[in-house]
Parts: structure tokens; sequence; C-alpha cells
């Protein structure tokens, strides 16, 4: 322990704690959610876009719209392990995801420019190819200033986010398809280009105070910022060394380690279901309500689904109980899959809706949290981890997206999720076990497997969140 926190009074400590935890949730929090929401705007307006003759305008097939739709996550997939290994290694994170950040709302203001499936095809691309950059990056970010027992709250907090986008996305698309018209624009240019523009300086903005890393964040005590890297050393019972393997190095341990493997099932499957959300207005316009109506009915699920998120996170970190908080969720999303493929019943089948988000990214959160926390160091290794399941874990959105057929029953679909949700709690029963038996083995002693917790880390006496 550092010797300006051992001279303290166990309830002086505490103060310091709480301080500077309070202080780094209300500059980073806000920002991380606020750039979410625009990360999933500029990803998802071409849903609300779709309902606002996107497709007549640009006279698409639905093929060519879903092969729109698959190919952002190709880019999507394509940069995320490269780029969270740079999250990982360079000094400032903060600023390359806030340029990220523009850069993305610049490309998403240029969609509003295309006029046929070329360009959009090459504009969806390239979102996808630099959003990349935000989700893992935030997560490697967000897990150098927060401990274990600290991280799925703010997990489920980032997560938050995508789910207000999807909640008031459908609210701003009626706000903003009102311009249709105006300058001979048709409202969907006017969806692209606004949301992108807002996303660019909201960017600029961010990049003057977000830290890069606890011993350099602004408007901390010397204390604290020593308290902020104490409690990640405490955790997970070494310091975060950037410099300790190569990009290379780093990736081959986390492909090596099968706990990396168990995780990217569980999550991959949990995505399965989750894909839905990018047909979710599709979805919800089965109920056969008007366009303005189909967006409004989509903000609740996703008001309910962030409620979930946040109880459910607080409640993982507060008990250090990971499992169960997993599981639970996806009951309910096999639930809901069950009444959406039992019946047309208009109630009964937004019952199901209202269920979907909530249960599948309640789950969600605290599985990207057992993955952060049980990927041991090197950090640069969780950084390549976390980004290799994310970008593998998102190729369902890729082939799922041809599921969506057959409206209004979706049969396919919704038998494919409900498939998943079973699948994915059987993944996550077989992490528990594999987990369970690894902390077995470090309660006998040393453990010498290259997946093992490195030796500084078995000497604190690490053990793996079940």
């Amino acid at each position: 322990m550092p010797a300006s926190l051992a001279s303290l009074t166990p309830e002086e400590y505490a103060t310091v704690g709480r301080k500077a935890t309070l202080k780094i949730d209300i500059l980073i929090m806000p920002a991380m959610i606020i750039m979410y929401i625009l990360n999933y705007l500029d990803r998802q307006n071409i849903a609300a876009a779709k309902l606002a003759n996107l497709e007549q305008d640009l006279n698409l097939t639905d093929v060519q719209y879903q092969t729109c739709i698959s190919l952002l996550f190709v880019g999507y997939i394509l940069m995320q392990v490269p780029s969270t290994i740079i999250v990982g290694k360079i000094n400032r994170p903060a600023v390359y995801i806030c340029l990220a950040m523009a850069l993305w709302g610049v490309i998403s203001a240029a969609t509003g420019a295309v006029h046929d499936f070329s360009g959009l095809v090459v504009c969806r691309f390239f979102l996808g190819f630099v959003e990349a950059v935000f989700f893992p990056g935030a997560l490697h970010y967000l897990s150098t200033f927060y401990n274990r027992r600290q991280y799925t709250t703010r997990v489920a907090l980032l997560y938050s986010g995508s789910q207000l986008g999807n909640a008031f996305g459908g609210l701003f698309a009626i706000a903003i398809l009102k311009a249709d018209g105006q300058h001979g624009l048709e409202g969907w240019r006017w969806l692209f280009i606004i949301e992108g523009a807002a996303t660019v300086g909201l960017a600029l903005i961010f990049m003057l105070f977000l830290p890069n890393n606890p011993a350099t964040t602004k408007g901390l005590t010397d204390a604290e910022r020593e308290w902020i890297s104490w409690n990640f050393e405490l955790d997970q019972g070494q310091k975060d060394h950037k410099e300790e393997l190569t990009g290379m190095q780093a990736f081959v341990l986390a492909v090596t380690d099968p706990k990396t493997w168990l995780l990217m099932a569980t999550l991959y499957m949990t995505y399965i279901a989750a894909a839905v959300v990018s047909f979710f207005p599709s979805v919800v316009s089965t109920l056969g309500y008007s366009r303005n109506i189909t967006y409004v009915l989509t903000a609740p699920p996703y008001l309910l689904c962030v409620v979930i998120m946040i109880v459910n996170g607080f409640h993982s970190d507060k008990t250090q109980e990971r499992y169960l908080h997993i599981v639970v969720p996806l009951v309910f999303t096999i639930i809901a899959n069950i009444i959406a493929l039992s019946t047309l019943n208009t109630a009964a089948r937004y019952v199901a809706m209202m269920l979907m988000p909530g249960s599948f990214y309640g789950a969600t959160a605290v599985i990207l949290s057992w993955i952060a926390g049980s990927i041991t160091q090197p950090a640069v290794k969780r950084a390549a981890a976390i980004s290799l399941i994310n970008a593998v874990c998102n190729t369902p959105n890729i082939w799922t997206t041809y599921l969506y057929k057959a409206s209004p029953r979706y049969l396919a679909a919704f038998s494919v999720n409900l498939a998943s949700g079973v699948a994915a709690i059987l993944c996550a029963t077989l992490t528990r076990w594999y987990l369970r038996k690894q902390n077995a083995i470090l309660d006998r002693g040393l453990d010498e497997k290259r997946s093992a917790p490195t030796k500084e880390q078995q000497a604190s006496g690490f053990r793996y969140l079940i």
C-alpha cells in the first residue's frame, strides 16, 4: 500500500475511496453513456430510415437492405481485435476513442448523401469499421479505473447507453423526419446528417476532459489518484503494466486460454438472441400500428431493459455472484421467444417484446463483467481477449439478418433465438464449473498453466468470481 494511504485511519481511507470513486464516476460515466447512445443511434438509425422509405428511395430489395446491415458488422468484426490491442498499449486511450467517435459521426452524416445500394454499402462497412473502436475499447478503458467489485455496475450503466439509444432513437426519428422535404432532402437523409453531426461535436468536447489513466486524472487529489491505482492493484494482485507483452504475444495468450472460449460461447449464444434488436422496429410493426406509433412502442422495452440491467448489475456486484445473474435473465429470454412463437395476439406479443431486451441484455452486462474479471493479467492479454470475444460474438449480426423473413411470425428467427437462450445457459453452466475447478487448483497451491493468473496475482490470493 502507498505510504500516503497507509498513514490514514480506516475511516479516512474509506472517505478517500468514496470521493475518488464518485469523482471518477462523474468524470467518466456520463460521457461514456452518451458515447454509447450515439454509437447505437448512428448504427441503428437505418432501421428507422427503412420505415421512412429508405428502400423505396434507393430502390433496394429486401436482400440488399439486409446486406447493408450485415456488412456493417463485417467491418465491425475486422477492426475490433487490432483496435483494442492498441487501446491496451497506448498512453492516451481516451483521445483515441474520441477521435474514432468523431470519424464515425462523419461517416454517419455522409450516409445522408448516398443515392444507391453501392454508396450505402460502402458507408455501412466503414461505419462498422470505425465504430469497432468504441465498445471493446470502452470495456478495457473502464477496467483500468474500476476493480471487479465495481465493474459490473459500470458495465450495466455503459450498456444502458445503447438501450437508451434504442429507446429514444425512434422518438428522435419522429422529430427529425418532420424535416422531410426541407432543402429538397428526404427525412431519412436528415436523420443521418443530424445524428452524425451531433456525434462529431460531442466527440470533440469529450476529448477535452476524459482522463487517459488514473495517474493523470484531473480534479483528484494525490491520495485519490493513489487510491484508484491501489484499488485496482489490490483486486488484481498486480499493477496493470502495458509493457509486459507485445500485441501478438497478448493475442496468443488470449486464444490459448480456455476461459476465452468458454466465455465467448456464453456471450455468442446470448448475442444470437439479441440480434433481434436490428429488426426491432420491423418486429414491433407487426402489431399493426402506424409508423409513429410503432416508433413510440419500441421505447418501453428498452427503458425497462435499462432498469433491469442496472439492478441486475448492481446486485451482482454487491453479492459478488455472476452465474445466477446471467442464467435468471436468460430464462426470461426463453419465455419471451416461446410467447412470440406461440401466438399472434397483440397483447401477448408485446409482452414478449417487453421481455426480450431486458432479459438478454441484463445477462450480457454480467457476462461482459465476467469476461473482464476472469481473463487474468497481463493487461494487454485482457484487452486482446475482450476484443476477440466481442468480435466473434458479433458475427451473428451478419447471418441472423436473413432469418427475419415471413412477417409477422418470424418463425425461423424466434426458433433460433429460443434455442440460443437454452444454449447460453448451458455454456454459462460449463463456464461456472470450469472456474470453480480452477479456484480449487489455486486453493491447493501454485497453478503453473499458461492460462493461470500470474504468480504475482496468485501470491496475493486471486480467485475467480463465479
